[in-house]
């Protein structure tokens, strides 16, 4: 499969050295075949990384509780990280306007199901929740890992969700 192949090359290579040439001939097929699908590398990667990791946009926490279900995600973008490494973070970062802008939205609709099953419990008092709010907790720990040259401890993902997160939507 064009993916398995991607990560593959990925993992040999890094993201400095990757090249759609790679992938094809790993996948065994031509670099037109892979473009027809991604416009360029860093959409492969990323397309390659929900393939190996899961997508959290498909998989949504439903833990019964708004700080696990934020957790959870959290912990899945920390482990994300964790597998690909900082190298390849940061060559993404370099090729973000390459990117579909999809890519950096997604977590808001995440977030915003989990707060609107938490606003349902009757955990907090409203599910409308402002979009900067909503996407605090996802948007810090990106910046933690885009400075980070090693996975993101526990207790930073705990410090997100309790210290900022929490209390900001128990007072909308």
């Amino acid at each position: 499969m064009l993916l398995d192949a991607a990560w593959d090359e990925l993992m040999e290579s890094r993201y400095a050295r990757l090249t759609m040439e790679a992938v094809a001939a790993r996948a065994h097929t031509g670099k037109q075949v892979l473009y027809r699908r991604w416009r360029n590398r860093a959409e492969l990667v990323v397309a390659a990384m929900r393939h190996r990791t899961g997508s959290i946009v498909e998989d949504i926490p439903d833990t019964g509780s708004l700080r696990d279900d934020v957790l959870a995600v959290l912990q899945r973008m920390a482990d994300r990280f964790a597998s690909v490494g900082p190298d390849i973070v940061h060559g993404l970062l370099a090729e973000a306007p390459d990117l579909d802008p999809e890519v950096y939205s997604r977590m808001s609709g995440v977030m915003a199901t989990i707060v609107q099953r938490a606003a349902a419990r009757g955990e907090i008092p409203t599910g409308d929740v402002p979009a900067r709010v909503l996407t605090a907790p996802t948007n810090l720990l990106r910046h933690e890992m885009v400075f980070a040259r090693e996975p993101v401890a526990a207790s930073t993902l705990t410090s997100l969700v309790d210290d900022v997160f929490l209390p900001l939507v128990r007072t909308t």
